[in-house]
This record gives structure tokens, C-alpha cells and sequence, in this order.
């Protein structure tokens, strides 16, 4: 997976021996993971997760800059971080194929930026932009373009400054998320869900890249909202009722139930309007889209009891959860540190740690 958006603004050292961090930093938290080479492959270094109080970041749009930069401050502090690499909200980036003529390579960011504006609602002075070749035919090459206000990029550099942080990249959630759930080498095509606390990202993931993205508004704070609100109960104790029973349908919490079904009904109906989407509007080229094979579940919602078992009955399609691990091979025959359950809510983190291994 090489759909890293803007690693080309900073290029690694020299000695890639430097330890650095998947910082995945969303509206409510910062999760982070280290993979530190051993003799017996890859292994957990330091990770966790800190608090983000609502309101100093909003659809990855950082609002509040010095009250982040002040927590960013107390965790590296505390963890002894420098060097990073940094997810960045699929809300705030647009995603286009393109062909260019072949042209020698480094002309094709000078072609790229030419025909920007064609295809996002920003102009190409205010964007920064990556792109990938994902095919090559007699009339030129297939590119994939990732592009992002340049203003949203330099917000999140400004605040890891001041914080003391240095970047190495900053890439998509989606193709973080591939890296980590897909095996390296796998072709098929996956459709990646990621649950998590305010919003769902949906990727469809196909021959080793990631060609479509998209946000749905819909987490499982809302879900916990709902039981708070039709229970009249703590949100608390709203939470502990929502992972302590799920979607699982017993005489005793028939209730409980009904009203988490009522929310993720809402997410099935979105990741199912994304399949429909995808299976019936042909590629830029004209050709079928390959079908999806299955459905990956990820995020720190996805492990809800009973939710992979709805979905996959609901939507008639194998869905299960992904596997974080499954390219880091310190961890093929061995459990790692982190407890199971929470790992899948790491799986961004764990994807943007293995970049640091892929040559740039």
C-alpha cells in the first residue's frame, strides 16, 4: 500500500534506525502506536490513547490550537515522542483517478496540477496534492490523486511545531487502514468500515489501493446519545450498557435493543449505498469494477457483540472483523501485548507505525 498523501513534503532521515509513532488524531482522541524492530520481527513499542475534550477539533478541522498543542505537550512528555506519522480526516480530502500521458515521472505533478481544479472545489494554489500510479496503458497512465487544502496541512504542522513533534508523513486514514487490515501482496477488493466515536469512514480498497472514500456522521457516541436519551440515564452508564450487551437480542433487553438497531440500521443503509454504488457505476475507463469480496470492520465501535453478525445478514455479504496484526510478522505465531478487543481500535495507528517501514 503506498497511498501515503504527502510524504514528498517530508522526505524521511537518512538513518530510518529513528523511532518513530502512528499518531492517529481524531475529534475525541489521539491513539498512537510504535513498531519497533526486533530479532524476532516487528513488535509493540509504546502506544495508548489520550482524551480529546469535544470541541477542540471538529471534523478533523483543528479548532482550538493551544489548548491540543498543551495536551500534545503532556503526552510526549510522558511517552518520550518525537518523530511521527500522521493521519489525516477523510472529511477534509478529495480523491480522483486521472490519466496523464506517459511522460517521464517527475513531469507529472507539473500535468496533475494543471487539471486540479477539474476535479476538486478548491483551487490548486490553495491545495496540496500526492498521487499514485495504479495502471499504465498504450494511451498513457492510470493516477490516483489525493489532494488537501494546503491551509488544513499547515494547521496540523503548526500545531505539532509548537507542540515539539517533527512529521515524517501525513497520509490518508484509508490507506493507513488498508495497510494495516489487507495482507501485504492481497489484489482482492475490500470494503473497509471504520466504527468509530463520531463518525464512520467507508474506503473501498481494490488491486492494492485505495480508490474510493468516503464519511458518513455517524459513531458510536451517537449510538451511547440515543441510550442516554431514551433510557434517562448517565451517558456513562449508557456506554456500559451499549458494549456490555450490543446488538445481542435476549428477552431482557429487547428495549436496548430496538433502540441500537434504530442507529445502526442508519450505518448499514450507508455502507450499503457505497456497495451499490461502486458495483454499478463503471471506473473512469469505462470497465466494471471488481466486486467486492468482503466487508472489513474496524474502529473502536466495530467489536459491538452481534454487529458483524447483523451486517453480514443484513447486507448478504461476508463481513468480519479486520485483523490488525496480519502484516506485522512479530506477530504471526505470537499474541501480542495489546488486549484483542482494543487492537482493532488501533488499526489506523497500526498502519501509519508500518509506513515507516515501506521504502519511500
Amino acid at each position: 500500500m503506498r497511498s501515503h498523501l504527502l510524504r514528498s513534503l517530508f522526505p524521511p532521515p537518512a538513518f530510518l534506525a529513528l523511532r518513530s509513532v502512528g499518531f492517529d488524531i481524531s475529534d475525541q482522541s489521539v491513539k498512537y502506536v510504535e513498531l519497533v524492530p526486533t530479532t524476532r520481527g516487528l513488535r509493540l513499542g509504546v502506544y495508548g490513547v489520550t482524551s480529546i475534550p469535544l470541541g477542540l477539533v471538529s471534523s478533523g478541522k483543528i479548532v482550538d490550537q493551544s489548548r491540543l498543542v498543551d495536551i500534545l505537550v503532556a503526552l510526549k512528555k510522558e511517552k518520550q515522542m518525537k518523530y511521527i506519522r500522521v493521519s489525516l480526516p477523510e472529511e477534509q480530502i478529495y480523491s480522483f483517478r486521472h490519466q496523464v500521458p506517459i511522460i517521464p515521472y517527475k513531469e507529472i505533478r507539473d500535468t496533475l496540477e494543471l487539471s486540479l481544479e477539474e476535479h476538486i472545489p478548491i483551487s490548486a494554489a490553495d491545495a496540496t496534492f500526492d498521487f499514485e500510479i495504479v495502471g499504465e496503458t498504450t494511451e498513457g497512465y492510470d493516477v490516483q490523486v489525493s489532494a488537501v487544502s494546503t491551509t488544513l496541512v499547515s494547521s496540523y504542522v503548526d500545531t505539532f511545531s509548537k507542540a515539539s513533534y517533527i512529521p515524517l508523513s501525513f497520509e490518508l486514514e484509508g490507506a493507513a487502514l488498508a495497510r494495516a487490515l489487507v495482507l501485504k501482496g492481497d489484489l482482492g477488493t475490500y470494503l473497509i468500515a471504520d466504527f468509530g466515536e463520531t463518525r464512520t469512514g467507508i474506503s473501498i480498497v481494490s488491486g492494492g489501493v485505495v480508490l474510493f472514500t468516503s464519511t458518513v456522521d455517524i459513531g458510536g457516541y451517537g449510538l451511547t446519545k440515543m441510550l442516554e436519551k431514551g433510557f434517562g440515564i448517565p451517558f456513562a452508564e449508557a456506554e456500559k450498557l451499549k458494549r456490555t450487551y450490543g446488538l445481542q437480542k435476549t428477552h431482557d433487553n429487547m428495549d436496548l435493543f430496538s433502540v441500537l438497531l434504530n442507529g445502526i440500521s442508519v450505518l448499514r443503509d450507508e455502507i450499503n449505498k457505497h456497495l451499490i454504488y461502486w458495483q454499478t457505476h463503471k471506473d473512469e475507463d469505462g470497465k466494471e469494477r471488481a466486486a467486492v469480496d468482503k466487508i472489513l470492520l474496524s474502529g473502536g465501535n466495530a467489536n459491538m457483540h452481534g454487529l458483524v453478525e447483523y451486517l453480514g445478514q443484513s447486507l448478504r455479504m461476508k463481513v468480519e472483523l479486520g485483523n490488525p496484526w496480519i502484516n506485522v510478522d512479530g506477530y504471526t505465531h505470537e499474541v501480542p501485548t495489546m488486549n484483542a478487543r482494543d487492537a482493532i481500535g488501533y488499526a489506523t495507528a497500526i498502519g501509519l507505525a508500518l509506513g515507516h517501514f515501506e521504502n519511500d
